[in-house]
Order: C-alpha cells, then sequence, then structure tokens
C-alpha cells in the first residue's frame, strides 16, 4: 500500500523495450535507480488489437516511418508471453513493483497468471466495454487514462467498474498527443474529474520536461505517470518523447520535493526557520541613554535587532514605565 499522501510514480517503459526482455530488464533496473514506484509495460496481442486496415498515428509516422502499418509496427514491440515471469522476477529482484497495461482479455489472463493484482487502463481502451467489464469483475484497484475522452465516457467507465465491484478507482488526466503541447495539457481538469466522481485523481504526463507533473503533484495528484527510455535515439514509435535516465532521476526528484514542500497545510513556524527567529526580529531598545528612574517615552527607546529581549509588540506596555536602571545606547530594555 502507498503511504498516504504520497504519490505513486508510475515509470512508463511502454514498448520502448522494442521486444527485446534483455532492454526490458536494463528499464526496471533503471526505474528504480531513479526512484519510482512502479516500472509500467504494455501487453497485447496486436493481432486481436489492430486491423490490418489500422493507419499509424500522425506521431507515429513521424518516429518510425509510414511504410508499415501499425499491426506491422506493434508486432515489432510486445513481448512474447514466455518471458513475463523472468520479468516480473527481476522486477521483484530489484524491489519495484511490476504493472503491464493489457490491451485484451487473453493479456489480463497473462498478466493474472504472473500475479498482477492492479490495472492501468489505457486512454485507448476506455470504450472498449468487453474489456473494462473482464477486468471490473476482478475487483481489484484500477487506474484510468483519460486521454481524448470526454466526462461522459469517463463516467460510463466509472460506472460500469463500480457496476461491478470495482471500488478503488483512480483516474488520471492525459492528453493523447506525443509530445503534448503544454496548452493542451490541461492538469486542472484532473480537479473536475475529482469533484465530478468522487475519485483519487492524477496525471499521466506526455509533455517534454518536468514542469507538467511539478504541477499536478502540487494540485492534489495522487498518481503520476511518463515514459522513459534507455535512449531516445532508439527506434521505436514513443522514444523520441520519452524521458532518458537522468531526466527519469530529476522527473522523480522534482515531484518528491513538491510533496515535501507542498506540507502539512497547518501555518506553524518550520523547525529550519526557529533558529533565526531571534536574529530578524526586534526587542526594545534605548534610542540614546537612559538614567535609572527616568521615564521611558518615544523619545528614548526605539526597537531593532535582534528579537531575543522585550517584543516590540509590547511598545505600549514599556511606554510610560521608569527606567529599573541606567541604560546604554541601543541596550535592550528590561522591566525588572
Amino acid at each position: 500500500m502507498e503511504k498516504e499522501n504520497r504519490v505513486t510514480i508510475i515509470a512508463e517503459a511502454g514498448v520502448n523495450y522494442n521486444g527485446d526482455i534483455e532492454l526490458a530488464k536494463k528499464m526496471v533496473k533503471v526505474a528504480k535507480e531513479a526512484g519510482a514506484d512502479i516500472v509500467k509495460f504494455q501487453s497485447g496481442k496486436p493481432k486481436l488489437d489492430i486491423s490490418v486496415y489500422a493507419k499509424k498515428a500522425e506521431y507515429q509516422k513521424v518516429t518510425t516511418g509510414a511504410d508499415e502499418s501499425q499491426l506491422e509496427m506493434a508486432e515489432k514491440l510486445m513481448l512474447p508471453d514466455e518471458v513475463y515471469p523472468e520479468l516480473v522476477a527481476c522486477c521483484e529482484e530489484e524491489g519495484i513493483e511490476f504493472l503491464s497495461t493489457p490491451f485484451d482479455i487473453p493479456s489480463v489472463d497473462l498478466l493474472v497468471s504472473v500475479g498482477q493484482r492492479r490495472w492501468k487502463i489505457p486512454s485507448g481502451e476506455i470504450t472498449s466495454l468487453p474489456l473494462l467489464i473482464y477486468i471490473a469483475k476482478r475487483k481489484e484497484p484500477v487506474i484510468l487514462s483519460t486521454g481524448m475522452a470526454t466526462m461522459d465516457e469517463i463516467a460510463t467507465a466509472i460506472n460500469i467498474f463500480r457496476e461491478y465491484g470495482t471500488e478503488d478507482i483512480t483516474v488520471l488526466q492525459c492528453n493523447s498527443d506525443y509530445p503534448t503541447p503544454y496548452e493542451d495539457a490541461n492538469i486542472r481538469a484532473m480537479l473536475t474529474i475529482r469533484d465530478a466522481f468522487g475519485v483519487k485523481v492524477g496525471y499521466s504526463d506526455h509533455t517534454n520536461g518536468i514542469i507538467v507533473p511539478v504541477a499536478a503533484t502540487a494540485l492534489g495528484a495522487s498518481v503520476i505517470e511518463k515514459h522513459f527510455t534507455l535512449d531516445k535515439n532508439m527506434p521505436g514509435p514513443d522514444q523520441k518523447a520519452s524521458m532518458d535516465p537522468d531526466e527519469l532521476k530529476a522527473f522523480v526528484k522534482a515531484v518528491r520535493d513538491t510533496e515535501k514542500a507542498l506540507g502539512t497545510g497547518i501555518k506553524v513556524p518550520g523547525a529550519s526557520e526557529l533558529r533565526n527567529k531571534d536574529v530578524v526580529r526586534k526587542s526594545i531598545v534605548a534610542s540614546r541613554p537612559i538614567l535609572k528612574g527616568e521615564l521611558l517615552t518615544e523619545e528614548n527607546l526605539t526597537w531593532k535587532r535582534p528579537g531575543d529581549g522585550i517584543s516590540a509588540m509590547r511598545w505600549f506596555e514599556v511606554l510610560g514605565t521608569s527606567a529599573v536602571k541606567d541604560f546604554e545606547y541601543d541596550e535592550q530594555i528590561v522591566l525588572e
């Protein structure tokens, strides 16, 4: 279970391992070293998920060329079923949670067989009713991405999960363009979703840099997901829009630092600043030499640093009293 109020960081390997189990295992280690909580892959049977007539998205044409079909591209990217136990074992050895997004029912069964008990629904499957029902019946935690979705479509998906007994639902605001322009990130939609449906919310980020996930953290995201790669120059549709290992570390650190900075919301002096309190606050002092018994007035008093004497907030309490001793210029006033 996640610590209360701690953002769950998902390092999205996606298909950036290009169907190579050794690259996938390297990505597990990179995600763990960066401090992510979960490393996430994608699982699917391309011929069950993509028709021979499906065209590539425009960003896929840019990153992988237009000569092959979307199906041909996908068939090069997926891991074979038989290596999944090896990949899960690698995650267990590294101490990071394994998660994979299923794109079809046989892939759900495969992931169940290797022990997956949390489910990530990608944006493209939010309208795949049979898949949603199949996962919903498991009554296990669900993370739902909402790229391209309307509020009505989100409501329908959430209602399906609830109807079949799934109550632990986290909904991620998302934009399904790679990379997403900042003006389309719409982080505040996360709050709209939270308030409308009473669910935990987060952000699945496809923008460049770390500004958006940091802002989402500040707005209350419970989950942040972002793609990473071993090398942006590797072949594949998502490599160039992904973070390299150094950027992944910086991203995780930025989210964790933002969490620290958010604090409890209770206004009290911070432990780190208390040592400065006497240095920067002020005390009542003599503005000129004062003789014992002399009346203390605005003409012979002022207030100056440090603040370890009588606070200037007691100004009117001090005025009109008699000096209990001789005071030198700048000496702190005492009353007894």
